[in-house]
């Protein structure tokens, strides 16, 4: 299973109709002043599978323009106000499609009155394996280490899309990962 996760991640949101939409979600600590967050750095999490030099390149890059967008400054040394990872898998499902021909005749009016008769219909069925991309984004405070904001996404994969519809999808991903960061605590 673990193989799967390293399944092209640039495929993960490359859907083509407002029914494989996103399903985009976050969490984060309420208590944590989010103001304080100017700069950032990437770390691995430890445990998770990792991804080619490509798919990395594509995923940070995603997530480094979107945060710029943000005000934040992504650092390369120790000193950094949030510590980002995140996590990668492709999830599969089996999908069950059945067809009814409706060919026959059954009970019903006939003629000149009730008729109960008895009729044949075929059924025929076909099961095909769905790919489901999630990439998961977790920004942890650098000073206490302690998870502040959490936001994750998945999506059915199109495995037959171009490297530019797959890019353009995990832009749209991420950017709809990071729509509510930094989030505003209600009082």
């Amino acid at each position: 299973m673990k193989r799967l996760c390293l399944l092209p991640l640039v495929l993960f949101l490359a859907g083509t109709s407002s029914a494989l939409a996103q399903d985009v979600r976050y969490n984060f600590a309420r208590e944590v002043d989010f103001t304080q967050f100017k700069t950032y750095r990437w770390v691995p999490i430890k445990g998770e599978a990792t991804l080619n030099d490509l798919q990395e390149q594509q995923v940070r890059g995603s997530v480094d323009n979107e945060l710029a967008k943000k005000g934040l400054k992504r650092v390369d040394g120790d000193s950094s106000d949030l510590l980002i990872g995140y996590q990668a898998a492709v999830n599969t499902e089996k999908q069950f499609t059945s067809f009814d021909t409706g060919w026959g005749y059954g009970p019903g009016w006939y003629g000149p009155g009730w008729y109960g008769g008895g009729g044949m219909s075929t059924t025929t069925g076909t099961t095909s394996t769905i790919y489901i991309g999630q990439l998961a984004l977790d920004m942890y405070a650098a000073g206490t280490k302690s998870l502040v904001f959490r936001t994750t996404a998945s999506k059915t994969l199109d495995t037959r899309a171009k490297p530019d519809k797959q890019q353009k999808n995990l832009d749209k991903a991420v950017a709809k990962m990071l729509k509510d960061f930094p989030p505003k605590v209600k009082k």
